[in-house]
């Protein structure tokens, strides 16, 4: 008889080598063919992508299609052969044989939902690449929700499909149970569904856009740049440089200051003179302020320079001006620069400042006279 011909766990030896040799095949040239299949599946694309390049999508799809094409070659070789006799055993009602059978279909739906899920993180890439050339922050937003979306989607597809294929599970069945407790998981799942559900009003409302500085007025009074919306929660980078999650829910109930979204910086200066100063030195100091607003136009849109206040301690002087939109870097300069020439014209003038201390009246009871001090309050 023929080595080929003999007979090895209930299959000849020459399926046996067969089976061995299409998994080896399928696994040696897995890169060459998921390579050359995601080339052709380019084609298509760039049809609509013109701008795509060739060698970013075929890294991202060509290895998780390697694996699924791994995984089915293998699978299908394996169903080739004849079970073997001594591995017909049940297991809870269940043969082993169909067990593996059940466990072989969902393997291979698991990889082509993991490949799935892979081209779209490729279609929000280049959605992303496109987003980044136009100047509307919605954009961005809109990338990241389709990706997280059609992902979640994805996933929930693949287990109806491993229910349906792999158990011969009723998925009509299965949906029409699920609509039955219905309730009882909506309430179960309560701040994940308020969650899920003020992803929308977000995407939809957008009070804000990833990349925005915000101040949200909850229970910490976050303060940071949006970093990231997802289904559930809004991720943000605070000034401490700490990442902190904030469930989408509260994000849409609380206050939320969109500083990004101001369209002047508004700033305040409070000048308090002493009472020794002449009105005319005053006058000219407040003239003085006023034309220097007034050449820095490029930049400060309104200002305002008044006597705000009279009190025992002197009089005091507010200076208001709005900026346009601004660096946060560039506002603090044109700040300084505003404090500064203060500082020199008030020196140049021989302007007082109003003491910040006051008299202390110290009264003689033993039947002296009064005694007044100038020494400042602490």
């Amino acid at each position: 008889m023929d080595f080929l011909d003999n007979i090895l766990f209930d299959n000849s030896v020459r399926s046996l080598l067969t089976v061995l040799l299409i998994i080896s095949i399928g696994f040696i040239c897995k890169k060459w063919l998921s390579r050359n299949i995601a080339s052709f599946l380019f084609i298509i694309i760039k049809h609509r992508w013109i701008s795509v390049e060739k060698n970013i999508f075929v890294d991202l799809v060509f290895k998780p299609l390697g694996t699924f094409l791994s995984a089915f070659i293998s699978i299908m070789a394996l169903m080739y052969l004849k079970f073997p006799e001594a591995l017909k055993f049940n297991i809870n009602n269940y043969s082993f044989h169909e067990i593996l059978i059940k466990i072989s279909k969902s393997i291979i739906i698991i990889y082509f939902v993991i490949f799935l899920r892979s081209f779209i993180n490729f279609v929000s890439f280049v959605l992303d690449v496109k987003a980044k050339q136009s100047n509307e922050k919605s954009d961005d937003q809109l990338v990241v929700f389709f990706r997280d979306f059609a992902k979640a989607v994805v996933s929930i597809f693949g287990i109806l499909m491993i229910l349906k294929f792999g158990f011969k599970v009723d998925v009509g069945a299965v949906l029409t149970g699920l609509s039955i407790i219905g309730a009882a998981l909506a309430l179960a799942a309560k701040e994940s569904i308020e969650n899920l559900i003020a992803s929308f009003i977000i995407f939809f409302d957008k009070p804000f856009f990833i990349g925005d500085f915000v101040k949200v007025n909850n229970q910490t009074n976050t303060t940071g740049t949006i970093e990231e919306i997802g289904l559930r929660s809004t991720r943000i980078r605070t000034v401490e440089h700490t990442l902190i999650t904030v469930p989408n829910k509260q994000m849409v109930d609380s206050v939320v200051d969109n500083w990004s979204m101001r369209n002047a910086r508004r700033a305040e200066i409070k000048i308090e003179l002493s009472h020794s100063n002449e009105i005319k030195s005053i006058n000219e100091f407040i003239q003085l302020l006023e034309n220097y607003l007034k050449n820095k136009k490029e930049v400060i849109t309104k200002s305002s320079v008044y006597i705000t206040d009279y009190t025992k301690s002197g009089t005091i002087i507010t200076v208001e001006y709005f900026t346009k939109d601004i660096l946060i870097e560039d506002y603090f300069v044109l700040k300084q620069s505003l404090i500064l020439h203060i500082k020199e014209s008030m020196d140049a003038m021989v302007l007082k400042i109003a003491n910040a201390g006051g008299d202390i009246n110290i009264f003689n009871t033993d039947g002296g006279g009064n005694v007044v001090t100038n020494s400042p309050i602490i």
